[in-house]
């Protein structure tokens, strides 16, 4: 028998719980509900589960994980190594994918054959192109400079990023981003990546029956493969996605549930990669399509987003966002969505099911993620309207002849400013002729600013939904540090308000608060999707170049966390900010044991071969703490701890002075 939700312990979301209490009155599941009924499995929650092959699964105490051994003879830190390898190597592998099918799309675009996108960011083009080693420019023979064809750069500069995946050998393109230091500690470590592609087949045979049972030896290559993430196919995705679709600026959008609108035909756009909603962007703005809409008795459309590709436009263009991965299914409850559309990545299978029961139309389109019960409209990037106009004229005759479910929308809807990319953050600290990282370094070194945190990832329903991200994020910015944020962990925080300018005087401390109240930003950044957190890379690298702060990325006062991480990619994204220096805290649980070998080499001994490590609390304020005791270990380090106070000197002041 099913367990009785208790919503108000299950989300702190005001739409979310509302939403709740109608599944539960509708006789409908969600993922809340089953959390509820099935407890994780605990031997498996903590790595202690080997099914590599067959003469298993076996299972190791996770009382007393050396009290034996698996049937070939596998300890608890081979185990638990692998295990952990295979997450590395899955959430690498999403975001690789990801990344190689937005360069695919990239190249037939400069070639000419999808005329449907076009390079919309050229001086982001060129960017990405010098920072690489593309010349941009030609000498003429008089001795002035030429900007070289754009057509040709791109070409060049596909061709360049195509070894991120497909190199066998070297070192992938965007390691030239590095600070040498850092390089230079991968280098002698061995864990600078090659391509993406060889590095997570090494590691998958790696985990393979038989092979590779040293923990250490197995870390060093988690390592590589998820830097192969982080600097390769994440960072190859988020640039070659601002070249096409333009570089995020500041600008206003609405969150929440409150965004839908009962007299337009609600449409959905749920995934991860950008083309798709770039394309139903321009579909629902065709004239034809919007004349369809009213003939049907609308008022018009509404496209919203949910999770990262929601983010993406969200940053883009303002796309109003409706809710991260935990409100997917609730915002099907509102019975107000006409059409769901799907690529991939953290899309419950639960979605179609529920989708029949509101009439709501449910479409995947992305040929690697099909979902028994939903109907599949495969989106062909050389022409993507053909998929989006019978996505749009599906939701236009459910509007008209399906709304068999009575709608309920929650009022909330609430304003926030996305859109800090590296290069808007650099305008907005610098304006168009000095723009720099000084000014933030300046603040960090002078003791306004503490220190910089990245609070990313997931929501999750063994937590409260929201609840540890929204906590965590206001105890570091009182705190005096600065959040960058991304993914559904930044959709979290700005239906409570904190991504707006008046949010610094409200929620942050004196020294943060000032600093943007001078620039006029928010107090947390949000800097796009789970895949953009090669921002934050970028971003850390740009402050050690800027000087002041150490020559390494380990030398910064900066700090990670995932308060509610249930992905993969969490994993790998974690990882490869570990291994290029960052401290990184997660919470829910950790798939280790505490005590162990390998936890012991996770949460202690990578200190010593990268800088940083990993580390782990529940409690949101026990995770800031943490957070804010590394940043300052961090100051003390660089001999910048204590605070320079500002003093207006008087007359007698001055004679006082030693000149």
């Amino acid at each position: 028998m099913a367990k009785e939700l208790n919503i108000q312990e299950a989300t702190i979301c005001p739409s979310t719980a509302q939403m709740l209490e109608k599944a539960t009155k509708d006789g409908v599941e969600t993922a809340f509900h089953r959390a509820n009924d099935m407890k994780p499995c605990p031997i498996g929650m903590e790595g202690a589960c080997c099914k590599n092959c067959s003469m298993g699964p076996c299972r190791m105490s996770t009382k007393s994980p050396y009290d034996k051994v698996g049937v070939c003879g596998a300890t608890y830190d081979t185990i638990a190594s692998r295990n952990f390898a295979r997450m590395v190597a899955g959430g690498a592998a999403a975001h690789t994918d990801h990344g190689m099918a937005m360069l695919d799309i990239f190249k037939e675009v400069v070639k000419g054959n999808i005329p449907d996108y076009k390079i919309k960011d050229i001086d982001k083009l060129k960017y990405v192109a010098e920072s690489i080693g593309i010349p941009v420019y030609i000498e003429k023979d008089d001795g002035t400079t030429q900007l070289r064809d754009v057509k040709d750069i791109a070409l060049d500069l596909a061709e360049e990023l195509e070894k991120t995946y497909t190199q066998v050998e070297g070192e992938i393109p965007f390691t030239k981003r590095v600070p040498p230091k850092t390089l230079e500690k991968w280098r002698e470590l061995g864990i600078v990546p090659r391509g993406a592609m060889r590095e997570i087949m090494e590691l998958m045979h790696r985990t393979h029956m038989g092979v590779d049972q040293e923990y250490n030896n197995m870390t060093l290559h988690f390592m590589r493969t998820a830097l192969s993430d982080g600097w390769g196919g994440s960072m190859v995705a988020t640039e070659v996605s601002d070249i096409l679709f333009g570089t995020p600026k500041a600008v206003r959008g609405e969150v929440d549930m409150g965004c839908l609108d009962e007299k337009q035909v609600n449409i959905i756009i749920h995934g991860h990669e950008p083309n798709l909603f770039e394309s139903m962007i321009e579909g629902v703005n065709d004239p034809k399509n919007i004349e369809k809409a009213k003939s049907a008795g609308a008022e018009g459309i509404n496209l919203v987003g949910m999770c990262c590709s929601g983010t993406e436009v969200l940053m883009r263009h303002g796309i109003p966002h409706v809710g991260n991965f935990m409100s997917t299914e609730a915002v099907i409850v509102t019975g107000a969505i006409d059409a769901m559309a799907v690529d991939v990545q953290c899309i419950k299978q639960a979605l179609a099911n529920l989708s029949s029961c509101y009439g709501t139309k449910f479409f995947t389109t992305n040929r690697r993620a099909k979902i028994e019960g939903a109907t599949h409209i495969e989106l062909d990037e050389h022409n993507p309207r053909e998929c989006v106009d019978k996505i749009i004229d599906m939701a236009i005759d459910r509007f008209k002849n399906n709304r068999k479910a009575k709608i309920e929308i929650p009022q909330n809807r609430h304003m926030s400013i996305p859109g800090f990319s590296h290069e808007f953050i650099n305008y907005m600290l610098g304006g168009r002729f000095r723009a720099s990282y000084v000014p933030l370094n300046d603040n960090i070194i002078n003791g306004r600013i503490r220190g910089v945190a990245g609070v990313v990832g997931c929501t999750n329903p063994r937590v409260k939904h929201d609840w540890v991200h929204l906590e965590l994020v206001k105890e570091l910015i009182k705190n005096n540090v600065l959040v960058v944020q991304t993914g559904c962990s930044a959709i979290s925080l700005a239906k409570y308000g904190l991504m707006t300018p008046e949010a610094a005087a409200k929620y942050a401390g004196p020294g943060l608060a000032e600093v943007c109240e001078t620039i006029g930003t928010p107090p947390v950044l949000n800097v796009g999707s789970c895949v953009d957190n090669s921002r934050i890379l970028i971003a850390c690298a740009e402050m050690v170049k800027t000087g002041g702060l150490g020559d390494k990325i380990s030398d910064l006062p900066v700090a990670g966390a995932a308060p509610e991480w249930m992905s993969e990619k969490a994993i790998s994204i974690g990882q490869y900010f570990v291994a290029s220096g960052v401290y990184t805290v997660f919470g829910v649980n950790f798939p280790t044991i505490e005590g162990t070998k390998f936890h012991d080499l996770l949460f202690k001994g990578l200190d010593d071969l990268v800088g940083a490590t990993w580390d782990f609390a529940k409690d949101p304020y026990e995770m800031a703490q943490k957070m804010i005791a590394h940043i300052d270990k961090k100051r003390e380090a660089l001999g910048i701890q204590e605070k320079k106070e500002r003093k207006l000197f008087d007359m007698e002041d001055r004679r006082k002075l030693a000149v």
